[in-house]
């Protein structure tokens, strides 16, 4: 996708914004989903310093750093590759470059070559790991925290295997 191309929500992802915004494990952190593409390739994200994010020396808590990225990438894979994988965040770790001392915002990205990957290894094999990192930055675009998520990504067996039955 070219830098000039506008990204656009569809009807679906407009009302999975939505959700997100008023689902209260998500609005406990303090988060905002801007925008989920029509494509479930992007997703935009703020997360602003208020009263509900602000820690004891005034920045943006870690904790709301680190749960504002969480369950990204897991549902834009779960949307991308259909009802025949099974999808789940296995690890994350977050990496604090800055203080965050206003609203920061995230981008997170799945691209050809992600999924092009996924379905190679799959094809080799019945799971795999793939790993994404996001950068929390600035208005000004200065990163204050990287995250890295690790997703398992599993193909259903002809049973239609449910998470609950597999190891993760």
């Amino acid at each position: 996708m070219s830098a000039s191309t506008e990204l656009k929500e569809s009807r679906e992802t407009f009302w999975q914004k939505m959700y997100f915004n008023y689902f209260p494990c998500y609005q406990a952190c303090g988060a905002k989903v801007l925008l989920i593409a029509a494509d479930w390739r992007t997703i935009k994200i703020q997360l602003a310093l208020t009263w509900l994010t602000k820690n004891y020396v005034g920045t943006i808590f870690g904790g709301s750093l680190f749960a504002a990225t969480d369950p990204m990438y897991m549902i834009m894979l779960i949307k991308l590759l259909g009802k025949d994988y099974i999808v789940w965040d296995k690890a994350a770790s977050i990496k604090f470059l800055k203080p965050g001392t206003g609203t920061l915002f995230a981008t997170f990205s799945i691209s050809d070559e992600d999924l092009a990957d996924i379905h190679e290894k799959l094809s080799n094999s019945k799971k795999t790991e793939k790993t994404f990192t996001v950068t929390l930055v600035d208005k000004d675009g200065k990163p204050h925290a990287e995250v890295e998520r690790l997703i398992y990504i599993r193909r259903k067996d002809d049973k239609g295997t449910s998470p609950t039955e597999t190891s993760v």
